[in-house]
This record gives structure tokens, C-alpha cells and sequence, in this order.
């Protein structure tokens, strides 16, 4: 058995997959962004990350003998505390609701039973359209929809000290993911000489904050991206697969 890759199937190999796997078909949708994350991360951060979590969510599925189905990313999404930033698409967060519940429905059209979001994107508005999806979805009954959430418990506590400062755009955490899975797109010599910024989101969020800058994020980044490496970056990613990985499979136990 192998990680399929739907864009990359026709439409009859869709439907012998669907048939033969049954009820362990499970499609995976990484959700990203395209937002600025500091001088030295591509806008496509948040994307490479949710991939790299999808594929590492997928091998574990796999050998744990389910059948995932890697989906195209979704890249266009709410990202209002960067729309200030040249290069970042921020869309309304119903607009993002719509589709993740639009492509629920027409792969439960399909046979496919099981969807997980691997998100990698925490912008508040953002999240709140995949939670409302995720109502939506729930409520029609199919598919299945299974969505850890990073900044809830107990996921977050399995993530590193800088995530769980909330001092983590573009910095140490994200940094070292793009650096093990896509480094010819960090601006390296600019990353090395950029100084810690310890403001953390998530309590500036909760003191009401909406943008970076009113976050204390001027230059779109938050941690300490000068001290991310290749090596933290691969321990990430397979946690981030563990994580994917263990609530598809507890939503998948028979309940008592």
C-alpha cells in the first residue's frame, strides 16, 4: 500500500481506491496560508508545514493499516493580523467555512468516509472558520471530520516551549520546520541576524490585539528565528505527524 495523492489520480483510480479501502479511507487536507512571516520565511510557511504534517500523519495511518488520501492544500484563508503585510491573501473566514464544508460534502459524494485537517495556520479567525466547518460538517453526519486543534490541550502541550510561549510566528518553531523541509526558501544570512522578539500572540490576542504590529510583531515575526535548526525542525514534524495520526485513530475506535 502507498500514500495516494488525489490531483495526481484519475477518476477511476478515485474510485477502485474508494472501493478497496471502505471504511479506512481517510482524505487529509493541510490547511495553510499565504501570510508574511518575517524578513527570512516564504508566505507559503504555514502551507510547507501543514504538508509536512499531512505526509507524516499519512505513513503513520498507513502503517497502522488505514488508507490516506492526501488532498491539495488549502491555501486561501482568513489571515487578518498579517493583511497589513504586502503579499498576504486574507479572505473572509465564511468564505473559508464554505469551502472545507463544500469539499466535505463532495467527498462524502464520493464514498470517502473520514476527512483531518492538518492545519498548520493559528491566526483566531482562521481557526474559527475551520471549528465552524467542522460544525457544519458534523451536523450533515459525513464525513467523519477529525481536526486537532494545535492550540488546544492536549495537543499544544506536546509541542515545543517556544509554541506553547506563544511566541512562535516565524520563529524558532516554524523556522526549523521550512529549514528540514524546504531550506532554499529561508533567507538565511537575514534569519541569522534577526533578534529574539519574546511578545506572545496568544496573550496579546487575549488582551485583544488583531494585527502583528499591534501585537508587538512589526516585522511579522514573533520568537527567536536565528536560533531554529534542520534538527528540531524533523523532531517537529514527526510530532506534528503523531498528533494527526492519533486522533484519526481514535476517532476511527469503535465506541463503548
Amino acid at each position: 500500500m502507498t500514500v495516494h495523492r488525489l490531483a495526481e489520480l484519475t477518476y477511476a483510480e478515485v474510485a477502485e481506491l474508494v472501493a478497496a479501502a471502505g471504511d479506512d479511507l481517510v482524505a487529509i487536507l493541510p490547511a495553510g496560508a499565504i501570510e508574511a512571516h518575517g524578513p527570512h520565511l516564504p508566505l507559503a510557511t504555514d502551507r510547507i508545514i501543514a504538508r509536512a504534517m499531512a505526509e507524516a500523519g499519512a505513513e503513520r495511518l498507513l502503517l497502522a493499516g488505514l488508507r490516506p488520501l492526501l488532498l491539495p492544500p488549502l491555501d486561501y484563508t482568513a489571515a487578518p493580523f498579517a493583511a497589513a503585510f504586502p503579499g498576504t491573501l486574507s479572505v473572509r473566514p465564511e468564505t473559508v467555512t464554505a469551502i472545507v464544508a463544500d469539499v466535505a460534502r463532495a467527498l462524502a459524494r464520493h464514498g470517502v468516509p473520514v476527512l483531518a485537517i492538518a492545519n498548520a495556520h493559528l491566526d483566531p479567525a482562521h481557526l474559527g472558520a475551520l471549528h465552524a466547518a467542522a460544525a457544519e460538517i458534523g451536523a450533515a453526519g459525513a464525513p467523519r471530520l477529525v481536526f486537532p486543534d494545535l492550540t488546544e490541550k492536549p495537543w499544544a502541550l506536546r509541542l515545543t516551549e517556544e509554541f506553547k510561549s506563544g511566541a512562535c510566528h516565524a520563529g524558532r518553531y516554524e523556522g526549523s520546520i521550512v529549514l528540514a523541509r524546504r531550506p532554499e526558501l529561508v533567507r538565511d544570512a537575514v534569519r541569522q541576524r534577526l533578534p529574539p522578539n519574546p511578545a506572545s500572540l496568544s496573550r496579546a490576542i487575549r488582551r485583544g490585539a488583531r494585527t502583528f504590529d499591534q501585537a508587538g510583531g512589526p516585522r511579522a515575526y514573533f520568537g527567536d528565528p536565528a536560533a531554529a535548526s534542520a534538527a528540531e525542525g524533523r523532531t517537529t514534524i514527526d510530532v506534528l505527524g503523531r498528533i494527526l495520526a492519533e486522533a484519526v485513530l481514535d476517532s476511527h475506535r469503535p465506541r463503548a
